[in-house]
């Protein structure tokens, strides 16, 4: 009966999966495969005897705790022959007292001790025995990994504060799932040329952001990473909130407090790969390399220089689905960014491949285990905290990723739309605003599945690392450096600031599901990202956000984080975002002219260099309309050019039938407009 029941849901969800795109219907066996894999999976995963949220506390089992009066410290490392507990406690060096017994055949080690032998503070690790060789290791589940400034040596620390921290604010569950997420990372948030705190980015990025109109927080970097350079992204201890920003009770304070602000705060979570350190990672964890990746040329991510789960296995998935759990539980974050999932999805990791077709999505490429583990963490995430959010960036384009598992799909909540940046880059790196063509502007920033939602942004942390450079900074070049002081003229500045804010409000306003800025760049930030590294002497110089640029009033990037602000509240307030259907009035390549209306409003881009425009005529409903934001104006740093509020009335066209109704306005070059249907 039970197996008559699920056919019966699987074909229910098949279906459901084939009407939300009809292009899916050569796939169908496909599809129908992947549903099967994705319950039989976990039916095999829970047993019938426990739910996925049961399964996934791996987190409690493993590593060290405190229980009844005792240490419990476990690992699996099943290619292990011996494994001891060393650190301060025994001067670094093996004693029987602890060492790890195995407990079972699937290699699990446990050890127990008394109160006394372990104290907070206390640093350990691991030293595994296995055929033909010996290692020092880091915990898998280590909560705290610490790093000596002197030896540069990473160590486990016993983390059990005599005050922990207490919660004072519940989780964010804001009632609109329109998301304006500032990412950030906390390292690189201050002035000072330093690695920034958790304290410090409590105290004066959070003001900030609450300031600027943003409702959601990313976090990057925070599971630890023995290299600072890597963005966060080469990961080593997944249980691990980074100690370079400080304690875990910080981060739960910071955390803490955003809530209190009213942010949700989501976190990068990286399972694409891993970092390849064998002393502080999980490479070669227990004497082999296939442990917690795959075996062979498979396991080894050449382009990262990492590690590549295999996502076949049930302890890997234990593994993952347990760190998904554990950020929620401990941390309360209120979801995931994940990271590099194209790289996930398929053998060739998307290196070099154009995505053309949906043959693409379905070959013999695609990694359906991989696709099985991100149905799982969706189902697990929402499961546990049925309002988290859950991010997938993904540049292939695979269809059903951000579509509800309910409907057939993977579960992700959103989806980024990763050609909006990169299309902005070749627009200002290859070609003359003169010559953009207002047709591939238009479909580049609607081009998404109707039924996922997505994430647009102009550009994000990707766009700034150095070796590339911001859109400001490729608007202006290196007049940035002389000119932007508010009495300076220069005709690059005012080019690029007028660009820099239309390009920022029509990757908003035609967004669906939300909107995302790396930090700095709501007001031009100029300067790149650099991690300090050997090729710029270890320099810190260029990994800092310079907040007084905002805050001088001397100086012209206060008008972009005025404008920034505005535009947010302007789509906030008008609720733009919540009508899915933007209807395009009018788009001309030579004029440079776009006009799309949404709701109740009208948006009306003029990108021309040259030509400002008199009664230029755009179809409308007929009614009364008022112009309530204009890119062109003096406090954004424009000329002033329009009359703030100025009512516009459309004219009749009796020379068609049936009639139509147009406006016609004045359009200055290099201006966007927004105008109120008030009345008809």
């Amino acid at each position: 009966m039970k197996n008559a029941i699920n056919s019966m849901h699987k074909k229910e969800l098949l279906q459901r999966m084939l009407d939300t795109d009809p292009l899916l219907q050569p796939y169908e066996k496909i599809i129908e495969r992947r549903i099967s894999n994705f319950q039989g999976t976990e039916d095999r995963l829970t047993q019938g005897k426990m739910s996925l949220a049961d399964f996934a506390s791996g987190h409690e089992y493993f590593g060290l705790h405190y229980r009844e009066n005792k240490w419990v410290f476990r690992e699996w490392a099943p290619n292990a022959t011996a494994i001891h507990l060393i650190g301060v406690m025994n001067d670094w060096t093996e004693k029987k007292t602890f060492a790890l017994e195995r407990i079972n055949s699937e290699g699990v080690w446990e050890i127990r001790l008394t109160p006394e032998k372990l104290g907070h503070g206390d640093l350990y690790r691991l030293r595994l025995h296995w055929p033909g060789g010996e290692g020092d290791r880091i915990p898998v589940y280590a909560r705290r990994v610490l790093q000596d400034p002197v030896s540069l040596i990473y160590n486990a620390q016993v983390w059990m504060p005599i005050s922990p921290y207490r919660w004072q604010h519940h989780d964010v569950r804001s009632r609109s799932k329109k998301l304006f997420i500032y990412e950030a990372h906390v390292g690189m948030a201050q002035e000072e040329k330093k690695i920034g705190s958790y304290q410090e980015f409590t105290q004066n990025i959070l003001p900030r952001i609450v300031k600027a109109g943003y409702n959601t927080l990313q976090l990057m970097a925070i599971p630890e990473h023995p290299y600072y350079g890597s963005f966060g992204y080469h990961v080593s201890n997944f249980f691990a909130a980074s100690s370079r920003f400080g304690t875990p009770e910080e981060l739960k304070e910071l955390i803490d407090a955003a809530h209190a602000l009213g942010l949700k705060v989501i976190m990068d979570l990286v399972h694409s790969h891993a970092v390849r350190n064998e002393v502080e990672g999980l490479s070669r964890f227990d004497g082999t390399l296939y442990q917690y990746f795959h075996k062979g040329p498979r396991g080894f991510h050449d382009a990262w220089d990492s590690r590549c789960f295999d996502y076949a296995k049930p302890q890997v998935l234990h593994f993952l689905l347990s760190n998904c759990r554990f950020w929620l539980d401990e941390y309360h974050f209120d979801g995931f960014r994940f990271d590099g999932i194209t790289s996930m999805l398929y053998d060739h990791h998307g290196l070099g491949k154009a995505f053309t077709s949906y043959e693409n999505y379905f070959d013999s490429s695609v990694d359906e285990d991989a696709v099985t583990y991100l149905y799982l963490a969706n189902k697990l995430i929402h499961n546990v905290r049925p309002d988290a959010l859950t991010i997938a960036e993904d540049i292939s384009g695979m269809p059903g990723l951000a579509v509800p598992i309910s409907d057939g799909g993977v579960g992700f909540d959103y989806r980024f739309a990763m050609g909006i940046p990169d299309y902005w880059i070749r627009a200002v790196k290859d070609i003359s605003d003169d010559h953009w063509h207002m047709g591939q502007m238009w479909y580049e920033l609607t081009n998404r599945r109707r039924e996922e939602q997505t994430i647009s942004y102009a550009e994000s942390h990707d766009q700034a690392l150095v070796g590339d450079q911001t859109l400001i900074f490729r608007l202006i070049g290196s007049d940035m450096y002389q000119y932007m002081r508010v009495s300076d003229q220069n005709i690059r500045v005012d080019r690029g600031i007028a660009l820099h804010k239309m390009i920022r409000f029509i990757t908003l306003t035609t967004a669906d599901g939300g909107y995302l800025n790396f930090m700095g760049n709501e007001f031009g930030h100029p300067e790149w990202i650099d991690f300090p590294r050997e090729g710029n002497q270890w320099s810190l110089h260029y990994a800092r956000r310079q907040w007084h640029l905002v805050d001088n009033s001397n100086l012209k990037y206060h008008f972009l984080a005025r404008f920034d602000y505005d535009m947010i509240k302007l789509v906030k307030e008008f609720r733009v975002l919540e009508f899915s259907q933007l209807r395009l009035l009018w788009e001309h390549s030579d004029d440079k002219i776009l006009a799309f209306e949404r709701g109740n409003l009208i948006f009306v881009f003029n990108f021309h260099s040259t030509h400002s425009y008199n009664d230029y005529r755009l179809e409308a409903t007929p009614g009364k309309y008022r112009m309530i934001f204009d890119s062109d104006a003096t406090e954004y740093d424009g000329h002033g050019r329009l009359i703030p509020n100025q009512y516009h009335f459309t004219l009749p066209d009796n020379e068609n039938k049936p009639k139509r109704h147009y406006l016609s306005l004045y359009l200055p070059t290099r201006t966007a407009i927004v105008l109120q249907l008030v009345s008809s």
